[in-house]
């Protein structure tokens, strides 16, 4: 349709040469699904979150089945979506059993009195909505899990994949470098009745404390639409 746009990240990190060509491939899918829905007459809202379901459903990204593991060894996930015409958001927050947290947010928005839900009570709310489970093994590639065992050599590996300190590095080997945090992905886009919506999604980042949340599914800081 005239007039809609579309702008989907897969996150900003140093992505492996063995990642490269599936980053690039998986933005791409990403943009023609939630394009696709905007050329239909689609909603922001439905494009921007069929965007970002494509990222969570590759496992190139840290989202959905591409997650970090943290201090633990489990997964932990966090989205939001907004929708720029009624400033409605839903959000969730350490959710562990689900393919898209992104969808889940959306369910939260629509189907709550609440703007965010975390933890065991995002897990529960999923099942009430019959979102289907997913089990630890799906959401967690072979290069998440080498990057965790990696990582677990090292008690600050949290910090060090923000703040590495020069007389630092040399305990990190070539790989532990290249593996840096993922990051975020997400999506916004403007639709033909010219509304606006955004959503992020993220897989955490590696050996990260039990139930720590980031900025991403926090709304003005992970994403905002007006």
């Amino acid at each position: 349709g005239d007039g809609v746009r579309l702008i989907v990240h897969g996150g900003a990190w140093h992505i492996p040469d063995d990642l490269a060509e599936a980053s690039v491939n998986g933005v791409r899918n990403a943009a023609r699904r939630g394009f696709s829905v905007l050329s239909k007459g689609g909603s922001a809202v439905d494009a921007v979150e069929a965007a970002v379901r494509v990222l969570e459903d590759d496992p190139s990204f840290d989202a959905g089945r591409g997650s970090c593991l943290n201090a633990a060894g489990m997964v932990e996930m966090d989205a939001m979506i907004m929708d720029g015409t009624t400033l409605d958001f839903g959000a969730v927050a350490a959710i562990q059993s689900v393919h898209n947290p992104v969808s889940v947010a959306r369910q939260v928005m629509h189907h709550t009195p609440h703007c965010m839900l975390v933890g065991e009570g995002a897990d529960a709310f999923a099942r009430e909505r019959n979102v289907p489970f997913a089990a630890r093994s799906e959401l967690v590639s072979q290069h998440a899990i080498e990057e965790y065992e990696e990582f677990c050599k090292f008690p600050q590996a949290v910090d060090e994949l923000f703040h590495v300190k020069e007389k630092n590095r040399e305990k990190f080997t070539q790989t532990s470098q290249q593996n840096n945090s993922h990051d975020t992905v997400g999506a916004v886009a403007l639709d033909c009745e010219q509304r606006l919506a955004a959503a992020t999604s993220t897989g955490g980042i590696t050996q990260k404390r039990v139930g720590r949340v980031g900025d991403s599914p926090l709304v003005g800081s992970g994403a905002y639409a007006d």
